[in-house]
This record gives structure tokens, C-alpha cells and sequence, in this order.
């Protein structure tokens, strides 16, 4: 889910649609192939509750298997009722070099067809959009890598060392699939592991690009349930105390509370180079931050922009509420769902005892909900970034590569806590007034489509050579 991600996609040279249009790409096969994946899965609801993630892996496993991977090489494995897809490219063995991974997710968010203005299960178009549910969030990085597998079979290629798809089937939720990945026999003994579902390419409105963002780090995901009890009673007979409004109270405390600003040298030149790229007030307050942040004029201006608060502090936020058994009773319990993003270096325990003193009231219990486990930033590396910056620079070229720390939270997570270095670096670039993952009507340019089309073939050549 990478929610606050570098925001990426390529607004630009080519619009198109599918079928005729798409055979004017530079590699019509390649271009028709991404796009027949792509709608296929866009149009599978892989939601949590829909059950759907199975069916995307095993129809992207049989795509792999129609393009001449053998059958030991292609696996969906089953986890609790979860998938994930594992998918090998072998090397030569001569190298003795340790695996790379591609990372992506195969589940998508819950989407309800009457707040949409189109089906969200269907992928519909315009003149310059793809719509539905996944087209940005993560179907599009993980048709782009999967077609580029199919891609580089049909052409013989043989890497100098094995590349593995290891895509999850629910990032968006438990992670049990992640997690099992990330402890695979195999893919554990990876040298590092790319992220389809983070960084990426940042535009103007008129697609003028900034920067590309190389996610190298992520806060800590921790969710709790804070909840009010109460004797209740009849709704005729109203008590001075009532478990909703008591949950009413804290919920504007959290709401008024900021926690202090945090920094890294990471975060520190993140905001000194993309101000320099964002110019005007906000870029001089980026930059004003990274020269002093203490600096509460700049930090305040920064907590205005929600593409960018999650960059200075810690943040909690109330995402859903229930109370209540029936309308003509008194509520005996009212609970709502408190989801921080805790910067790395702050204890899961210190935002908990913040919370409480928050909403001061000792009545309230506060439970976490599953793990809230850090990981460690993954420094980034020369090859890497080479890699990278080539193809970027094949769309965009000298465009400026930074690494950040992300937001909001992906299955690299996991790989950097197991010891696998990961590095986010999305073949999207986007303006990020066009970032709708996991909202409604979600979207990718046509434009931005078609300049991934290459991206992750330049990047898997220029790492792992191979013939």
C-alpha cells in the first residue's frame, strides 16, 4: 500500500488506446502483452473480502507458464487461505551472485460501486486515464514487471544471477503472505529486493518532471482500538456519562495533537532536494526545514501538505469508528481505530503512553492490533541507483534521484527487517494532484503506461548483465 509513496507517473509523449494505438509503441508484443495482463487483473476484485487474490496469481502464473518458464520455476503458494507468487528467472550459476527480488502485491483495497463514477472492477478509459480499483495501487508495477519477465524469456535473456517475482497477496491487510516471503529458504538469501510499489517519478500539473524518488526507508505501521464503555441504558433515561461522547472527547484531542518533529539526514536532503525542484513558498519552506528543522514556521507550513507532513513527525489518525447496539439504547461501548505512522527511532510504546496522556482519560483502553515492528533503512547503493538512473533517465534524462523515507508502508517492510536490503523504485511517474490509490476513482495517465514500458527491462540488464 503505498499510500504517501514519491507519488510517481509520466505525463507526456504518448496517449493511447488499447488495441490498434498500442501497436505503435516501440515493442508492440511487449506494449500489447502489459496491457492484456494489466486490464485482465485490474478486472479481478482482489479484495479482502471478495477472495479474489488467488485468481491473479494463478492467472498471472499461467501467463509466465505460456511463456516457457518451466512449472518448477512458477509457484503460488498458499498461506492461511492467502497467495503469493513466486516466479523465477534463472541465471547462469557461473557468477555465484545472490538473487535479486521483485516485489509487488497482488490485493487491492475495498472499492464500493456506488461512490464511484465508473465500475471500479472494470478497466474503463478515457481520452488520457486508465480507471479502476488497482490501476495504480499495485497493478500497474506488478503487469509492468510480470510482462517484462515474459519479455525477457522471448528474448532469450539469461541473467547473470536468479531474478524472482515475489509478489504478496495481502499487503493490504495482514501481510501473512509477506511475511512468509520474506522468510522463503529461497528468496531470504537475496542480495536486495526492488519494490514496484514504491518510489517513483514526480511531475508538474503539465507534466514537467521534479524528481524521482528512491523509497529507502519506511516508519513504523501501528494501529490501535480505543474504546469507551458504559452501563448503558434506555434512551429515554440519559445519564450525565455516555460512552460515545466520551470516545467524541479524545477522538478531538487526538485530532489536535502533533507530535514533535522528527529528522534524518535522509529526510533533511529528501526536502533540500525536492524543494529546490518544488520552488516557490513550499520549496522554500522545504528547504527552510532542511537548513533548520526546528524551524517551526517551515514545519508548520509542512504539516499543511498531507503529501508531505508524514515526512517530519509521527502521525496518528482516527480511521473508523462503531458504537452502539441500538438506537433506543444508551451506547454500553463506542470504539475507533487509531493508525500512526511512527518515525523511525520512536518506540511503539512511547506513542502509546503519548496517546494516552492525549486523551487523558483513564477509563479508555487502548489494545494494539498485530505486529508493529520497525525496520531498518536501507542505505543506498551505487549499482543500484546506476541501474536506476538509467532508466529514468531513458524517459527523463539527467532528472535528479532521491532517496526517501516513505509514509506509509509496503511489503519492503518486511524483506529490510529479514535482512534484505530493499529499495522502492516504481517505473510511475505522476503529478501527485492525480495520486487517488485507495480512493475513489483511481487512475494512471495513458502516458504513464506507456514510459514504463522499458523500465524495468533497462534496470534487470544493467544489474544482472547476463547474455
Amino acid at each position: 500500500m503505498r499510500l504517501a509513496r514519491l507519488l510517481p507517473a509520466f505525463i507526456g509523449l504518448i496517449c493511447f488506446t488499447s488495441g490498434t494505438a498500442l501497436a505503435a509503441a516501440s515493442d508492440s508484443d511487449h506494449a500489447q502483452k502489459t496491457f492484456e495482463i494489466y486490464k485482465h487483473i485490474v478486472e479481478i476484485d482482489s479484495s479482502k473480502t471478495s477472495g479474489g487474490a488467488p485468481a491473479v496469481a494463478h492467472y498471472l502464473a499461467d501467463q509466465l507458464l505460456a511463456a516457457g518458464f518451466p512449472k518448477e520455476d512458477v509457484q503460488v503458494v498458499m498461506t492461511d487461505g492467502v497467495p503469493a507468487l513466486i516466479a523465477r528467472l534463472r541465471g547462469d550459476s557461473f557468477s555465484g551472485k545472490k538473487p535479486i527480488l521483485i516485489l509487488g502485491h497482488m490485493d487491492v483495497v475495498e472499492a464500493n460501486p456506488a461512490d464511484w463514477e465508473r465500475p471500479p472492477f472494470t478497466l474503463t478509459e478515457d481520452d488520457t486515464h486508465y480507471f479502476g480499483r488497482g490501476s495504480e495501487d499495485d497493478k500497474f508495477g506488478i503487469a509492468q514487471a510480470t510482462a517484462t519477465f515474459i519479455r525477457l524469456k522471448k528474448e532469450g535473456f539469461v541473467p547473470n544471477r536468479d531474478i524472482y517475482l515475489a509478489f504478496s497477496g495481502d499487503e493490504e491487510t495482514g501481510m501473512v503472505s509477506t511475511k512468509m516471503l520474506a522468510a522463503h529458504p529461497v528468496l531470504s538469501t537475496a542480495e536486495y529486493a526492488l519494490n514496484t510499489d514504491a518510489g517513483g517519478g514526480m511531475l508538474e500539473a503539465d507534466g514537467t518532471p521534479v524528481a524521482y524518488g528512491v523509497q529507502a526507508a519506511e516508519k513504523t505501521y501501528a494501529t490501535w482500538e480505543v474504546t469507551a464503555t458504559n452501563p448503558g441504558g434506555h434512551s429515554s433515561r440519559p445519564r450525565p456519562d455516555n460512552a460515545i461522547y466520551d470516545l467524541a472527547d479524545a477522538i478531538r484531542k487526538i485530532q489536535a495533537h502533533r507530535f514533535p518533529v522528527r529528522w534524518s539526514d535522509m529526510t533533511l536532503n529528501y526536502f533540500r532536494e525536492t524543494g529546490q525542484k518544488v520552488g516557490g513558498e513550499l520549496g522554500a519552506a522545504m528547504i527552510a526545514f532542511a537548513d533548520n528543522p526546528e524551524d517551526t514556521a517551515a514545519s508548520d507550513r509542512l504539516w499543511t501538505e498531507s503529501s508531505y507532513v508524514g515526512t517530519t513527525r509521527t502521525t496518528c489518525v482516527v480511521t473508523m469508528l462503531r458504537g452502539g447496539h441500538a438506537e433506543n439504547a444508551l451506547p454500553q461501548s463506542a470504539t475507533a481505530t487509531v493508525n500512526c505512522r511512527i518515525f523511525p527511532g520512536v518506540k511503539v510504546a512511547e506513542v502509546e503512553q503519548v496517546l494516552k496522556k492525549v486523551v487523558a482519560n483513564d477509563k479508555l483502553e487502548f489494545k494494539i492490533l498485530g505486529d508493529a515492528d520497525a525496520s531498518p533503512i536501507s542505505e543506498p547503493r551505487a549499482d543500484v541507483m546506476a541501474a536506476v538512473a538509467k532508466a529514468v533517465h531513458a524517459r527523463y534524462p539527467g532528472l535528479k534521484l532521491i532517496p526517501y523515507m516513505e509514509s506509509g508502508g509496503t511489503d519492503g517492510k518486511q524483506f529490510r527487517k529479514n535482512g534484505i536490503p530493499t529499495w522502492g523504485v516504481s517505473s510511475l511517474f505522476m503529478d501527485p494532484n492525480e495520486m487517488y490509490a485507495h480512493g475513489l476513482n483511481e487512475r494512471v495517465t495513458k502516458a504513464a503506461f506507456t514510459g514504463a514500458l522499458d523500465h524495468w527491462s533497462i534496470i534487470l540488464k544493467t544489474l544482472a548483465g547476463g547474455k
